[in-house]
């Protein structure tokens, strides 16, 4: 499983950031977690609103902060 956040180093990014991290330990797997903060890199993916995150290439959240909880349902939904 691949998680990237996407943002350009913004409060919210970095909180997204930890969040993913945090729900990732809890959950228990095994997870890439990659940080994408090239502007040209989040453009040419077809973000229009960040902090964005993408699980295994797809975008789950755009624009706004999950919680943790809420990252986990999602990592459990997709595992």
């Amino acid at each position: 499983m691949k998680l990237e956040v996407l943002g350009t180093g913004c409060t919210k990014c970095k909180r997204m950031y930890d969040n993913v991290t945090e729900a990732v330990k809890k959950s228990g797997i095994q997870a890439e977690i990659v940080k994408v903060e090239a502007l040209e890199e989040i453009v040419s993916r077809g973000v229009m609103m960040t902090p964005s995150l993408f699980l295994d290439g797809e975008e789950v959240v755009a624009g706004r902060v999950p919680t943790v909880n809420e990252i986990m349902e999602i990592i459990q939904e997709n595992s």
